[in-house]
């Protein structure tokens, strides 16, 4: 299988340490970030509420950046800019369905590395 974010284990190994459980922790609380990202994003989308995009965004943003998810960043900005520009019309709606691939994707691996 060809992993889209092949560091995510070596990095969440060099922050922890060497602590076996403190990383098996921050995968967890990774994965569960990840994982509140995608439902408040849908939730702030649904309901066309900018507070709660930009609350996950901002809450999230750390995270993304130390452990390399880029393209979910790139979008994320990308959806703001939309937002700024053009409100929730349907280019908003392409990119949050973006979103949740790349989501699907981090998801899929970062559970991986729970097992």
């Amino acid at each position: 299988m060809n992993l889209k974010y092949p560091d995510l284990r070596s990095l969440i190994s060099a922050v922890a340490d060497g602590d076996l459980e403190f990383e098996s922790q921050l995968t967890t609380a990774i994965h569960q970030g990840l994982k509140e990202l995608k439902e408040k994003y849908d939730e702030g989308s649904i309901t066309k509420n900018e507070m709660i995009l930009s609350q996950i965004r901002h809450k999230l943003k750390p995270t993304l950046s130390m452990f390399e998810f880029h393209d979910i960043i790139a979008e994320l900005q990308y959806g703001k800019e939309i937002l700024a520009s053009n409100g929730f019309d349907p280019a908003f709606q392409e990119h949050r369905i973006s979103l949740n691939s790349k989501l699907d994707i981090a998801l899929m691996e970062s559970i991986q590395l729970t097992a």
